[in-house]
């Protein structure tokens, strides 16, 4: 009878800690989009993509975009139908394979692009994932607005003779690293782009930048007296929002 008794408590027990244990693989595609252009993706380095557990914290998958920017056509220029994929195979993402034995609340958070720190934002949302039902085909898409500027000239604490015109050169891109050039998809003569001249923490002058005849370049010239320089050179687009911002620093002898 004893024994009898103990037999089916531990089958009961084996039963119980098996189903209890048993997580379920659950697929979620993480995809990390530039606003008004295209997805994150190896080109620029990509998106660091993170999923946790919203109750605990808990990381249960992380990693980076990777793939390509996508189709231009599809994403930017055709109307787009309800329930109609924007992505293609080929087009960045990260695929998290989450082990979970119930429905989880989970917060899925992307950094990026991850190649230029000047111009990375967070970008975040939260769902419920069940068990086996994997969200595919664009799934969580998570929008990363701005541009990427980058001050190409004068070079960090360059030293400029006094006689010389300082010329301000900066590369402005999406955050994607989609192409800027004027009448393009994403036309630069919608964009201001302006350097802030400031000496020794007073501003001093702001200057337009002009397209200088090849694709993301900007350009401008400043005349100074000696001293310690900092410029930041920005970029606005008043239709969307989008907004981008690079320091360098120079001396004027």
């Amino acid at each position: 009878m004893i024994n009898s008794l103990f037999k089916n408590l531990l089958f009961s027990l084996i039963i119980l800690f098996g189903i209890q244990s048993q997580a379920q693989e659950t697929n979620i595609m993480v995809r990390v989009k530039a606003k008004d252009a295209k997805f994150i993706g190896t080109s620029i380095g990509g998106a660091q993509v993170q999923i946790k557990d919203s109750r605990t914290g808990a990381v249960l998958a992380e990693g980076i975009t990777q793939g390509s920017t996508g189709n231009t056509e599809v994403i930017m220029n055709q109307p787009h139908q309800r329930r109609e994929n924007l992505s293609d195979e080929e087009t960045a993402g990260f695929l998290a394979k989450l082990d979970i034995e119930e429905p989880t609340f989970v917060t899925i958070e992307a950094i990026g692009p991850i190649n230029a720190k000047q111009a990375e934002i967070k970008s975040s949302t939260q769902v419920w994932v069940i068990p086996e039902r994997d969200i595919l085909g664009d799934g969580i898409v998570l929008e990363i607005p701005g541009f990427i500027v980058d001050v190409l000239s004068p070079q960090r604490h360059q030293i400029i003779s006094k006689d010389s015109a300082v010329k301000i050169k900066a590369n402005v891109i999406m955050t994607c690293g989609c192409p800027t050039t004027p009448g393009g998809t994403w036309n630069s003569d919608d964009y201001e782009v302006k350097a802030i001249i400031s000496k020794e923490g007073q501003k001093v002058q702001e200057i337009n930048l002009t397209y200088a005849g090849e694709a993301n370049t900007f350009l401008g010239e400043f005349k100074g007296n000696s001293g310690f320089y900092e410029v930041i050179v920005f970029s606005y687009d008043e239709q969307t929002g989008n907004t981008g911002v690079d320091k360098s620093n120079f001396i004027i002898r």
